[in-house]
């Protein structure tokens, strides 16, 4: 899902974050243990798993976390690496519980799927999910590629997504890696899609500073930034919703095992409907300016929404 150099370049701003931290409850949470004992030891225990990025490491810890306060044991293994390296795993049971990408994962299963909506991949992912594999429900937070805009150019011209970039008069340019001019979601797909002709301007760092300054510097109108990255929230960046699926939908969605019950799913599943893509941009935020672990990051969250 993530490109290598991506990658790089937010690792070298995360944290190592903290493996354990059993989360307090409180008398109003909704995922408070009902009175109903889970006596989760040995082969009862839940293993989340998390890939070796620290975005994913926080949702991942707002599962154990919220699974501790219900009353279950679970098995932290976060940072295991990248799909080719876990997936395996959770399809031979060694990994119960893991947070991923509904179209990412999609492709992993079915390389030739045309599902690009979050509706249908969800859908189409529920069908694709090897046997014994459950897929939960998927969340409103995403991270995938997006189309960025100032908030500043949004109020000006009163965009709210890509197609009232049909309302702007001016001339506008897109910023991104060189290998998005000739991609479906570059210039040509913007104009056969929405009806919507940019030009193009490359910058190298994967909608990293040089992107971002770019678009503040109104050198380029808009950008293609990932959805959950921290610069949003910290830039006043805008992502605009793609209507029509020119990018593939990527919902944070949580694969179980057989090991993951029905009242460890419900848990599980409102931790996922509490979390919106804003909530996700904050939470990566304070992840790299503030330098917390995820843990610490993942319990003032949960606290927050009162899940625990």
């Amino acid at each position: 899902m993530f490109s290598k150099n991506r990658l790089a370049a937010l690792a070298a701003l995360a944290v190592t974050s903290a493996f354990a931290l059993t989360a307090c409850g409180t008398d109003s949470s909704p995922l408070e243990d009902d009175g109903a004992t889970n006596d989760a030891s040995g082969d009862d225990t839940i293993v989340i798993g998390s890939q070796d990025y620290y975005s994913n490491e926080i949702i991942a810890e707002t599962y154990a976390q919220a699974l501790e306060n219900a009353g279950y044991d679970v098995d932290r293994q976060f940072r295991i690496g990248q799909r080719e390296a876990y997936l395996p795993e959770i399809e031979a049971g060694e990994i119960d519980l893991f947070p991923e990408y509904s179209g990412p994962v999609l492709q992993y299963w079915e390389p030739d799927t045309e599902a690009r909506l979050p509706d249908d991949v969800f859908a189409a992912l529920e069908e694709a999910a090897p046997e014994g594999l459950n897929v939960l429900d998927q969340s409103p937070a995403t991270d995938q590629d997006s189309y960025v805009i100032t908030q500043e150019f949004a109020d000006e011209w009163g965009i709210e997504n890509v197609e009232d970039l049909s309302k702007v008069t001016d001339p506008m340019t897109l910023g991104a890696n060189s290998e998005a001019e000739s991609r479906p979601n570059g210039p040509k797909g913007l104009e056969e899609t929405y009806g919507i002709e940019v030009g193009f301007a490359p910058i190298e760092d994967s909608g990293g500073p040089l992107t971002v300054k770019a678009l503040k510097d109104d050198d380029v109108q808009l950008a293609i930034i990932y959805t959950a990255d921290p610069s949003i929230e910290s830039n006043n960046l805008v992502s605009l919703e793609d209507t029509k699926g020119l990018f593939l939908s990527s919902n944070v969605v949580p694969l179980a095992s057989d090991k993951v019950d029905d009242k460890a799913a419900e848990v599980i599943n409102e931790v996922s409907a509490a979390m919106s893509p804003e909530d996700l941009v904050s939470l990566n935020n304070r992840s790299v300016t503030e330098q917390l672990p995820a843990a610490d990051i993942a319990k003032d969250w949960l606290e927050e929404k009162g899940l625990v």
